[in-house]
């Protein structure tokens, strides 16, 4: 049985109760875009799943029914505990290789963009990952555990992975030892030198230990959290895919077919020879990223993000049984809604293109859709109160905005006022300690 439907709503509990502890405690991590731009990856990554695109359940099939020499008996407890330490074994290995290897980094990377770390940076989920995480996953049907232990053990252990998003939680003494706590999973999203590409257990971190890439979660230096090229966008779309991108330069200034196949399962950071990005600027002291963005337009974002998380509930509740051809259209509507949010608090001009383009979308859709008076008209309604409120941030000026970002950072980020971005807004350079 899959857990994470049922841990949802308590996981938005924990955000919320997070965030006002925070700020009674004077030590606030969230920033209004960044946990906009985080959970608009999570609701991205589950509305894709609609799509079908399951590479893993034939494989995982053949292999239980056909070479695993023994089929385990899901009632033993046994069985149980031998799928959650095979599945936290694999997963390490999973998760080490997905920083070390660009293909695998290439889905993974999404889920370290964030310069936050908070709880909602738990649910910022790629959606590309179904194409090669499966693959470590194999050895527990050759093993012969069962789907649904499979299932729960998976779901379960990805709930324990929510809580350790956390910089309020302190070190938790002998647990340090041999769990996976919020100290050194900080150390594992942290961009320091001495903190990259260490603790990669998801629930023990014995494998850590063993396998030398453990690191401590010293005192003396604290963590400084991002990717070491921050994305610098708050485009979900582009954070998705802009790892691909590279490698599609790469691939193709590689010169030979060779050269294009090793990119792929290159160690993160190699390029060929000719390529492009071999002098890329390494842009990890540019400061967080926050354009500086109206009042009016972070009140629009709030409002359209939330439209659209209702509106992938409906999708995930009524599209389930539709033509593939129908989800897929709905999910890249979402995609375009989510980019039309992220292009807001970008300060992006783009974004009356996107919104214009999208309502457009959503009259031609419904008058399409033979619904009923009633659903059209409240279409149509919604449509003209978002254009209203559209024109009225064009009216405004995102140019003339006077704050930062969301108005309120934690008390360790000092804020200057950087030099105004090329078809953009001027952008705020956050310094940390």
């Amino acid at each position: 049985m899959d857990l994470v439907p049922y841990a949802i709503p308590l996981f938005l509990i924990a955000i919320v109760t997070e965030f006002a502890w925070g700020r009674a405690k004077g030590r606030d991590t969230y920033r209004l875009s960044d946990t906009i731009n985080s959970l608009s990856l999570g609701v991205l990554s589950t509305s894709t799943k609609l799509l079908g695109l399951n590479l893993a359940a034939p494989v995982f099939g053949v292999a239980y029914d056909h070479l695993a020499p023994v089929h385990l008996d899901a009632e033993s407890l046994g069985t149980w505990l031998l799928a959650l330490l095979v599945f936290d074994f694999c997963y390490y290995w999973f998760h080490r290789i997905s920083h070390e290897r660009t293909l695998f980094w290439a889905a993974h990377v999404v889920h370290h963009q964030s310069e936050e770390y908070n709880l909602s940076t738990a649910l910022r989920q790629t959606s590309t990952g179904f194409l090669v995480s499966w693959v470590f996953y194999v050895p527990c049907f050759l093993l012969g555990i069962p789907a649904e232990v499979f299932v729960t053990v998976g779901s379960a252990h990805l709930i324990y992975q929510f809580w350790i998003h956390s910089r309020h939680i302190p070190k938790l003494g002998i647990l340090e030892w041999f769990l996976v706590t919020a100290s050194n999973h900080r150390v594992h999203h942290a961009r320091n030198p001495g903190y990259v590409d260490t603790n990669y257990g998801g629930l023990l971190i014995i494998w850590d230990r063993l396998f030398g890439t453990f690191a401590e979660e010293r005192d003396q230096e604290a963590c400084v959290y991002g990717i070491t090229t921050p994305l610098r966008s708050w485009n979900p779309l582009w954070a998705n895919l802009h790892i691909y991108r590279g490698m599609a330069v790469d691939a193709m200034a590689s010169g030979s077919a060779r050269s294009a196949l090793r990119v792929l399962f290159s160690r993160t950071g190699w390029h060929p020879e000719g390529s492009p990005r071999v002098h890329t600027a390494d842009g990890s002291d540019a400061g967080v990223y926050g354009p500086v963005t109206s009042a009016r337009a972070r009140r629009y974002a709030t409002l359209q993000f939330l439209c659209a998380v209702g509106f992938s509930l409906w999708v995930m509740l009524v599209a389930t049984s539709a033509d593939v051809w129908l989800r897929a259209a709905l999910c890249a509507y979402l995609v375009l809604w989510l980019c039309g949010v992220g292009a807001l608090l970008e300060g992006s001009t783009r974004v009356f293109q996107l919104e214009a383009s999208r309502l457009l979308l959503t009259v031609v859709a419904l008058g399409a859709s033979g619904l009923s008076w009633s659903v059209l008209l409240s279409g149509l309604g919604y449509a003209c109160i978002t254009a209203l409120l559209l024109c009225g941030i064009w009216h405004e000026g995102l140019d003339r905005a006077a704050t930062v970002d969301d108005g309120a950072f934690p008390a360790s980020h000092q804020k200057t006022t950087g030099a105004p971005e090329p078809g953009g807004i001027s952008c705020s350079t956050i310094q940390q300690p």
